[in-house]
């Protein structure tokens, strides 16, 4: 028997699943003994160790889990396999599902989602109706609001902010101070970090050997990131060097050429 709490006989049905309110059985963390908590489908759903709780209208439900001194509260759902661990906080209408783990001092907030085997900690926030889903990462004290959507393998870190209708998707990564906002859209293997801010979508070309992404004012080929007068001055012999073909070096000088005039604008 679970002795921090216990199931009591007051249920309801969501989606065809019983939920029962709980009740403290004891002392902790600021939770008097008969408290009424929030509702889970399970014991098993709370770790009887630590102070994690769920209180409000918030549900946990499936194999889902609440651990450490994580809090599930107002009118959030976890559900699924997900984990809500350390000292994380899941409140107001956010839904944390599917494999999606959130922890340490993280936060998700508002009617934020996150799910699929994304992962939120550090002190990352994620709020409003933002998304994060597949196998993307949000941590450190990066932030990720409105209406934004971090998926794929998407890394979000650092001070990073992520917000507006912006979309952070495939291998990409933003990390440091960069703020990526307004309808901005950040794919492929593009990297923005420092102080960089996009509010537009940064050019990315998908070329017969490599991809062409813009980085912080630089040009990415591959894995060569120079200045646009480096390029122009130096593409012949990059290309050489990785095995470009001469057609291939005529292609993507006129690639730079087009990240070229898009910069001056």
């Amino acid at each position: 028997m679970n002795l921090k709490f216990s199931l009591t006989k007051e249920t309801k049905i969501k989606f065809g699943i019983t939920l029962h309110r709980i009740k403290a059985e004891k002392n902790f963390a600021g939770i008097k003994k008969n408290d009424l908590g929030g509702w889970v489908e399970k014991e098993e759903n709370i770790y009887s160790s630590g102070d994690a709780w769920v209180s409000g209208n918030a549900q946990v439900s499936g194999d889902a889990q609440v651990s450490g001194d994580a809090q599930v509260y107002g009118n959030a759902w976890v559900s699924g396999d997900a984990w809500v661990s350390g000292n994380a906080q899941v409140y107001g209408n956010a839904w944390v599902y599917g494999n999606a783990q959130v922890s340490g001092d993280a936060q998700v907030s508002g009617d934020a989602q996150v799910y699929g085997n994304a992962w939120v900690y550090g002190n990352a926030q994620v709020s409003g109706n933002a998304q994060v889903s597949g196998n993307a990462q949000v941590y450190g004290n990066a932030q990720v609001s409105g209406n934004a959507w971090v998926s794929g393998n998407a890394q979000v870190y650092g001070n990073a902010r992520v917000s507006g209708n912006a979309r952070v998707s495939g291998d990409a990564q933003v990390s440091g101070d960069a703020q990526v906002s307004g309808n901005a859209q950040v794919s492929g293997d593009a990297q923005v970090y420092g102080d960089a801010q996009v509010e537009k979508s940064p050019l990315l070309i998908q070329g017969t050997k490599h991809i062409v992404t813009e980085c912080n004012g630089n040009i990415k080929i591959g894995c060569e990131i120079y200045s646009i007068k480096e390029w122009k001055k130096n593409y012949k012999e990059i290309g050489k060097k990785h095995g470009y073909t001469d057609n291939e070096i005529a292609e993507y000088y006129d690639y730079i050429l087009l990240a070229e005039k898009r910069m001056i604008k």
